[in-house]
């Protein structure tokens, strides 16, 4: 009975291992465990204003690619340690993808790239990635946006982000209310900024909400609240946000809503007017801000990959060109180096 009032959508579905199971396979290792705690803690003194570091999330928009995205994070980490002094770089390691309509989803959702969404095989790849670059030293940085992916990887993750498209949505406040690490929250896509203020404080209070447990049960879930939730200045409608007196008018409005006074900017997307090439413009900019004086500002985000610009995903993938994006175009790595020192040497 009851059989043809649900599922009447569903093609159909099977059942995926536990977070339990796939943490069996690819276990956390003591090294990988001390980093995080280290990186995680680092990131949180960077956001009270203890340590007077930036940090820079820096990489691919998405990744395709874990070979390509290893020679990535092995470059990054001889850069990390050129101006830890100055810079705390956190690799942006972006496997869910939000699309406008429709598009690749991510190498979680869809790992061969080919609509066959082998998500299981999606997620064991993505947590061998996170445990490689953890035991490297260095932090990830992710976009939380499933809200039962953290469970298979988020104690692999120091720095997570709630997308333009989601900071909107209660489900992703109350998530990000739980989870375990530092959360930024982007404007809208339109440029409203109100919607971050709104989902920075629903995520710095207690919450219940569904979700799956470790042995893939469900469960009602209580939060106590995530206290280092933070603003990310993304710009919308073509109009960017990162010049001063539009950081201006966001420190009054963060003080006025009582939330951390800290922002990040995100230099791509509509700050850069969606021109990768711009990307440096905006960065160069907000770290003259730095030396102006300004101190609410403590970090940066931008979208670099081992080669520019960006390519569409071709039906035959021996085609795919090693190194360059197949969602955001990107700057290339020279450029990323070049960018990072000069501010480096600015500071």
């Amino acid at each position: 009975m009851g059989n043809n009032l649900i599922n009447t959508n569903i093609v159909n579905s099977h059942v995926l291992l536990t977070p339990d199971q796939v943490k069996a396979k690819l276990p956390l290792t003591q090294l990988a465990e001390e980093n995080i705690l280290e990186f995680r803690q680092q990131i949180k003194d960077i956001l009270d204003f203890r340590d007077r570091r930036k940090f820079i999330v820096v990489g691919p928009c998405s990744i395709h690619d874990t070979k390509a995205a290893l020679e990535y994070s092995r470059k990054l980490k001889q850069l990390a340690e050129k101006v830890k002094d100055k810079f705390l770089l956190i690799m942006r390691v972006y496997f869910e993808k939000p699309r406008t309509t429709v598009g690749w989803k991510g190498l979680i959702n869809d790992p061969d790239m080919d609509d066959s969404f082998h998500i299981e095989k999606g997620l064991l790849i993505a947590r061998h990635l996170l445990l490689q670059i953890a035991e490297l030293g260095l932090p990830s940085g992710t976009e939380a946006l499933d809200p039962i992916v953290p469970q298979y990887i988020s104690e692999l993750v120091s720095w997570s982000a709630i997308g333009a498209r989601t900071t909107e949505s209660q489900t992703h406040r109350e998530l990000a209310s739980g989870l375990s690490m530092p959360v930024g929250f982007k404007n809208g896509t339109d440029g409203n900024i109100q919607v971050a203020l709104n989902a920075m404080q629903a995520a710095q209070s207690p919450h219940n909400f569904l979700g799956i447990n470790q042995q893939g049960q469900v469960s009602v879930f209580q939060t106590r609240g995530n206290t280092h939730g933070h603003i990310i200045l993304r710009g919308g409608n073509g109009q960017p946000n990162y010049d001063t007196a539009n950081i201006q008018q966001v420190e009054i409005k963060l003080k006025e809503a009582k939330v951390s006074p800290a922002i990040v900017i995100d230099c791509s997307h509509g700050n850069s007017n969606k021109d990768y090439k711009l990307q440096a413009t905006v960065f160069e900019n907000v770290i003259q801000q730095i030396l102006d004086g300004n101190t609410s500002i403590v970090g940066m985000m931008l979208e670099s990959n081992l080669h520019e610009g960006n390519q569409s995903i071709p039906s035959d993938l021996k085609e795919l060109k090693y190194g360059v994006s197949v969602t955001d175009q990107c700057i290339n790595w020279h450029e990323t180096e070049r960018i990072i020192l000069k501010a480096y040497n600015q500071l």
